[in-house]
């Protein structure tokens, strides 16, 4: 059965005011290494502390530690995203994750759509901007949207894909990851839906992007 609630998972690099997360009954606060000392900073103790500690420099004395290898082959928030998914989340917020080295980010957009593929849904965001992977389903946006929405292949090619309430629509079309065809497209201020029917989309927003909204996204999906 999955959990009523949202699994948080809180990285390294620095967090602004509108995505400091605020636990609700029901979620799971995960500190991915470094994340844990901004929550510190904070007074926020969260359920769970993954990491092999190399950017915190030693393991928080916290009741519930997971302590990791150095030399391994997933990533901090890969394995925290690991332990939500044993615990039954199938909604994912993951903050402190972007604005840092490129490679991060990939791996950490790499992360989205593994959640996608088995079934569950994740936001990754910070620095104005957020992002989500969809496979098999529908990303549905509210009116209230403003700005820039684009939205890319991940991974060899999505059929059947549907973007509606957008400015450049597209009806049962074909994105493949050699050609940015879904790039700067732009919300119109009524609803929009994102969908393939087969393959995964990278959907990436810069409005909005503020704890209280994403958590409705994460919730009305």
């Amino acid at each position: 059965m999955d959990r009523p609630g949202i699994c948080c998972i809180v990285g390294a690099l620095p967090l602004e005011e509108a995505l400091f997360p605020s636990p609700q009954p029901g979620d799971l606060l995960i500190a991915a290494d470094g994340g844990y000392a901004a929550l510190a900073e904070r007074g926020v103790i969260p359920d769970l502390v993954v990491g092999d500690f190399d950017s915190l420099g030693a393991a928080p004395r916290h009741p519930q530690v997971l302590r990791l290898p150095s030399i391994k082959d997933e990533t901090d928030m890969g394995c925290a995203i690991g332990q939500g998914l044993e615990r039954g989340y199938t909604r994912f917020l993951l903050l402190g994750g972007l604005g840092g080295r490129l490679e991060h980010t990939v791996a950490n957009l790499q992360l989205l759509s593994g959640l996608s593929r088995r079934g569950a849904l994740g936001v990754l965001a910070g620095g104005g901007q957020a992002a989500a992977a969809v496979t098999g389903r529908s990303l549905a946006f509210p009116e209230t949207m403003q700005g820039f929405c684009s939205v890319f292949c991940q991974g060899g090619t999505a059929r059947g894909v549907t973007l509606e309430g957008l400015k450049y629509p597209l009806e049962g079309e074909e994105l493949t990851g050699c050609f940015p065809l879904g790039v700067s497209n732009e919300f119109l201020g009524r609803p929009a839906r994102i969908r393939a029917e087969e393959g995964t989309l990278l959907v990436i927003w810069g409005d909005q992007v503020r704890l209280p909204a994403l958590r409705e996204l994460l919730e009305r999906q």
